[in-house]
Parts: C-alpha cells; structure tokens; sequence
C-alpha cells in the first residue's frame, strides 16, 4: 500500500522522493539536537551520494538512508542511546513501506541506517551501509565536525575544557566533563573507522584540519596538544 492520497512515485524520480523523505523528517521532527538538524541531514545525505558515486554504491539503498539515519533521535544522554539507529531503521522501514517503496531494497536500507551509529557498533555488511556511515562520520569532522562540538557541547552546558588541564596528557580524557576532550574520545579516532576508500581520504584530509585548530587553541592558551 502506499500513502492515502499520494500517487506512487518511480525510483527514478529522486527529487519527488527526496521532498517526501524531507517531509516525513519535518512532520516527525520531535527531540532533535544542536547537532542533528535538518542541515546535518543533507550534509550527510550530500556526503553520501559523493561516496556512492565514488565506491559503485547503489543509490537507491544509500539515498534514503542517509536521509532517514536520524529520524528517531535519541540524547546523548539517554540510557537508550545505543538503541537510536535500531529504532530509526524500523521507523524509516515502516514510512517507506507505507510510501511504497521498492520492497526489495528496504531490508538494504533497514540495515545501512542500523549500522550508521557510532554507538551501536553494529559492523556494515554491505557496500552502501559503510557509505552511509562514512557519511555520517565525515560530518563529525573538520570545520563542520568542530562547529557541531561546539554547539552541542554549549547546548548540554559543559565548559570548553579542563582548567588544570585543558588536553588530556596526565589525566583521562572525559567529554562528559568538558567540550574539548571530545576530540580525543571520539572525534580524533573517526579516521581509522572509515569503511571506504573515499571515506578514508576525506576523513584524512579533515582529520588534520583538526589537529591544525586543536594546535592553533593550545597556542592561544599557552599549551602543546598531545
């Protein structure tokens, strides 16, 4: 069956498909974050599609995943983190079966948006599931990685980082306690994660765009990055 109302659209039609995807997102829109906005959602969504030409990916399992990897949001500080991208798979799985989409790529896609989080450490199977979560990680690097940091740290309240230590040398680095110590936790090891080759590139590039601001911040308050 597809949506009361709403002719069938052909697979090939992607932008008829993408304003849907769009409007699913916005009529669910419920606890999103600073860091998961509708503009995370097409800077993956546009991350994706670069990689899926790049690595022979199929876009019809990559698309929509990329647009629908977020449309359950659960906080980062919920006990239930771990169980978003299960529960956005399963939603985005119903939507596309209402909308009538091809059967046979939703389990595809199902899986892809499952295996996007970094939290779920649930390993991609196939090609268009480590696109899409190469797309997601690059979005948590470089300048748009940092500005993410920033404002969602801000968002939660937490201070820039540590005064009697503001780079964790001595100390455990801790990003529930201070913004800066989540480029050590996470944001500084993304790049051995990626999945493929243009991933991997990107996320190199950006990396070091990074590592440059983390140095050019101990400068300014008079201490060396590790």
């Amino acid at each position: 069956m597809h949506e009361r109302g709403v002719p069938r659209v052909a697979i090939s039609d992607w932008t008829q498909w993408e304003e849907r995807f769009a409007m699913f997102l916005v009529a669910g829109q419920g606890a999103e974050d600073a860091a998961h906005d509708a503009m995370h959602i097409r800077r993956v969504v546009a991350n994706a599609r670069k990689l899926a030409d790049a690595e022979g990916a199929d876009h019809a399992v990559v698309l929509p995943a990329a647009w629908l990897h977020d449309c359950v949001i659960v906080p980062k500080d919920s006990p239930e983190r771990t169980m978003a991208s299960r529960l956005a798979a399963a939603a985005a799985a119903d939507f596309l079966r209402g909308a009538a989409y091809p059967p046979d790529r939703i389990p595809a896609i199902q899986h892809a948006i499952e295996a996007h989080s970094f939290s779920a450490r649930i390993a991609p199977r196939t090609v268009e599931a480590q696109v899409v979560q190469d797309a997601d990680r690059l979005d948590a690097l470089g300048a748009v990685g940092i500005a993410r940091t920033m404002m969602l740290g801000g968002a939660m309240g937490k201070p820039l980082y540590d005064v009697g230590e503001p780079f964790p040398v001595t100390r455990t680095a801790d990003d529930g306690e201070n913004v800066l110590d989540h480029f050590f936790v996470k944001l500084l090891t993304l790049s051995d994660t990626m999945q493929t080759r243009a991933g991997r590139e990107e996320a190199a590039r950006r990396t070091a765009f990074m590592r440059h601001y983390l140095a050019q911040l101990g400068e300014e308050i008079g201490i060396t990055p590790p």
